[in-house]
């Protein structure tokens, strides 16, 4: 009986402590730094937005900002990309469609 009330009032882990939990898992861990970090400035850029509530429209307009305003290479580009991939597959469980059209090209 008590574990069933402990468990009722637990608060939800947090978005990047559920990321760091799957990339122990899995990756090294400055993998999961790196994930980590393209995540958070992915939150921030669409003004801390849940990513359950974003799909293709803001994970494009995110990888097109990093190569026009912040002159990140095409490798740095693909890098956040594979933390987005990560994040929506691994984390979320959910695919909107936002892979099918793979890493924008750098203008």
């Amino acid at each position: 009986m008590k574990n069933q009330e402990i468990n009722k009032h637990k608060k939800p882990r947090k978005l990047l402590d559920q990321v760091r939990d799957m990339c122990l898992k899995h990756y090294a861990y400055r993998t999961e730094h790196t994930y980590t970090g393209w995540i958070k400035r992915f939150i921030l850029f669409h003004d801390k937005k849940h990513p359950g509530e974003m799909g293709e429209p803001e994970v494009e307009a995110f990888l097109t900002w990093l190569p026009v305003e912040r002159k990140v290479a095409k490798s740095t580009q693909n890098q956040a990309f594979n933390a987005l991939i990560f994040l929506y597959r691994e984390v979320l469980k959910c695919n909107k469609g936002i892979f099918s059209y793979g890493c924008p090209a750098m203008p």
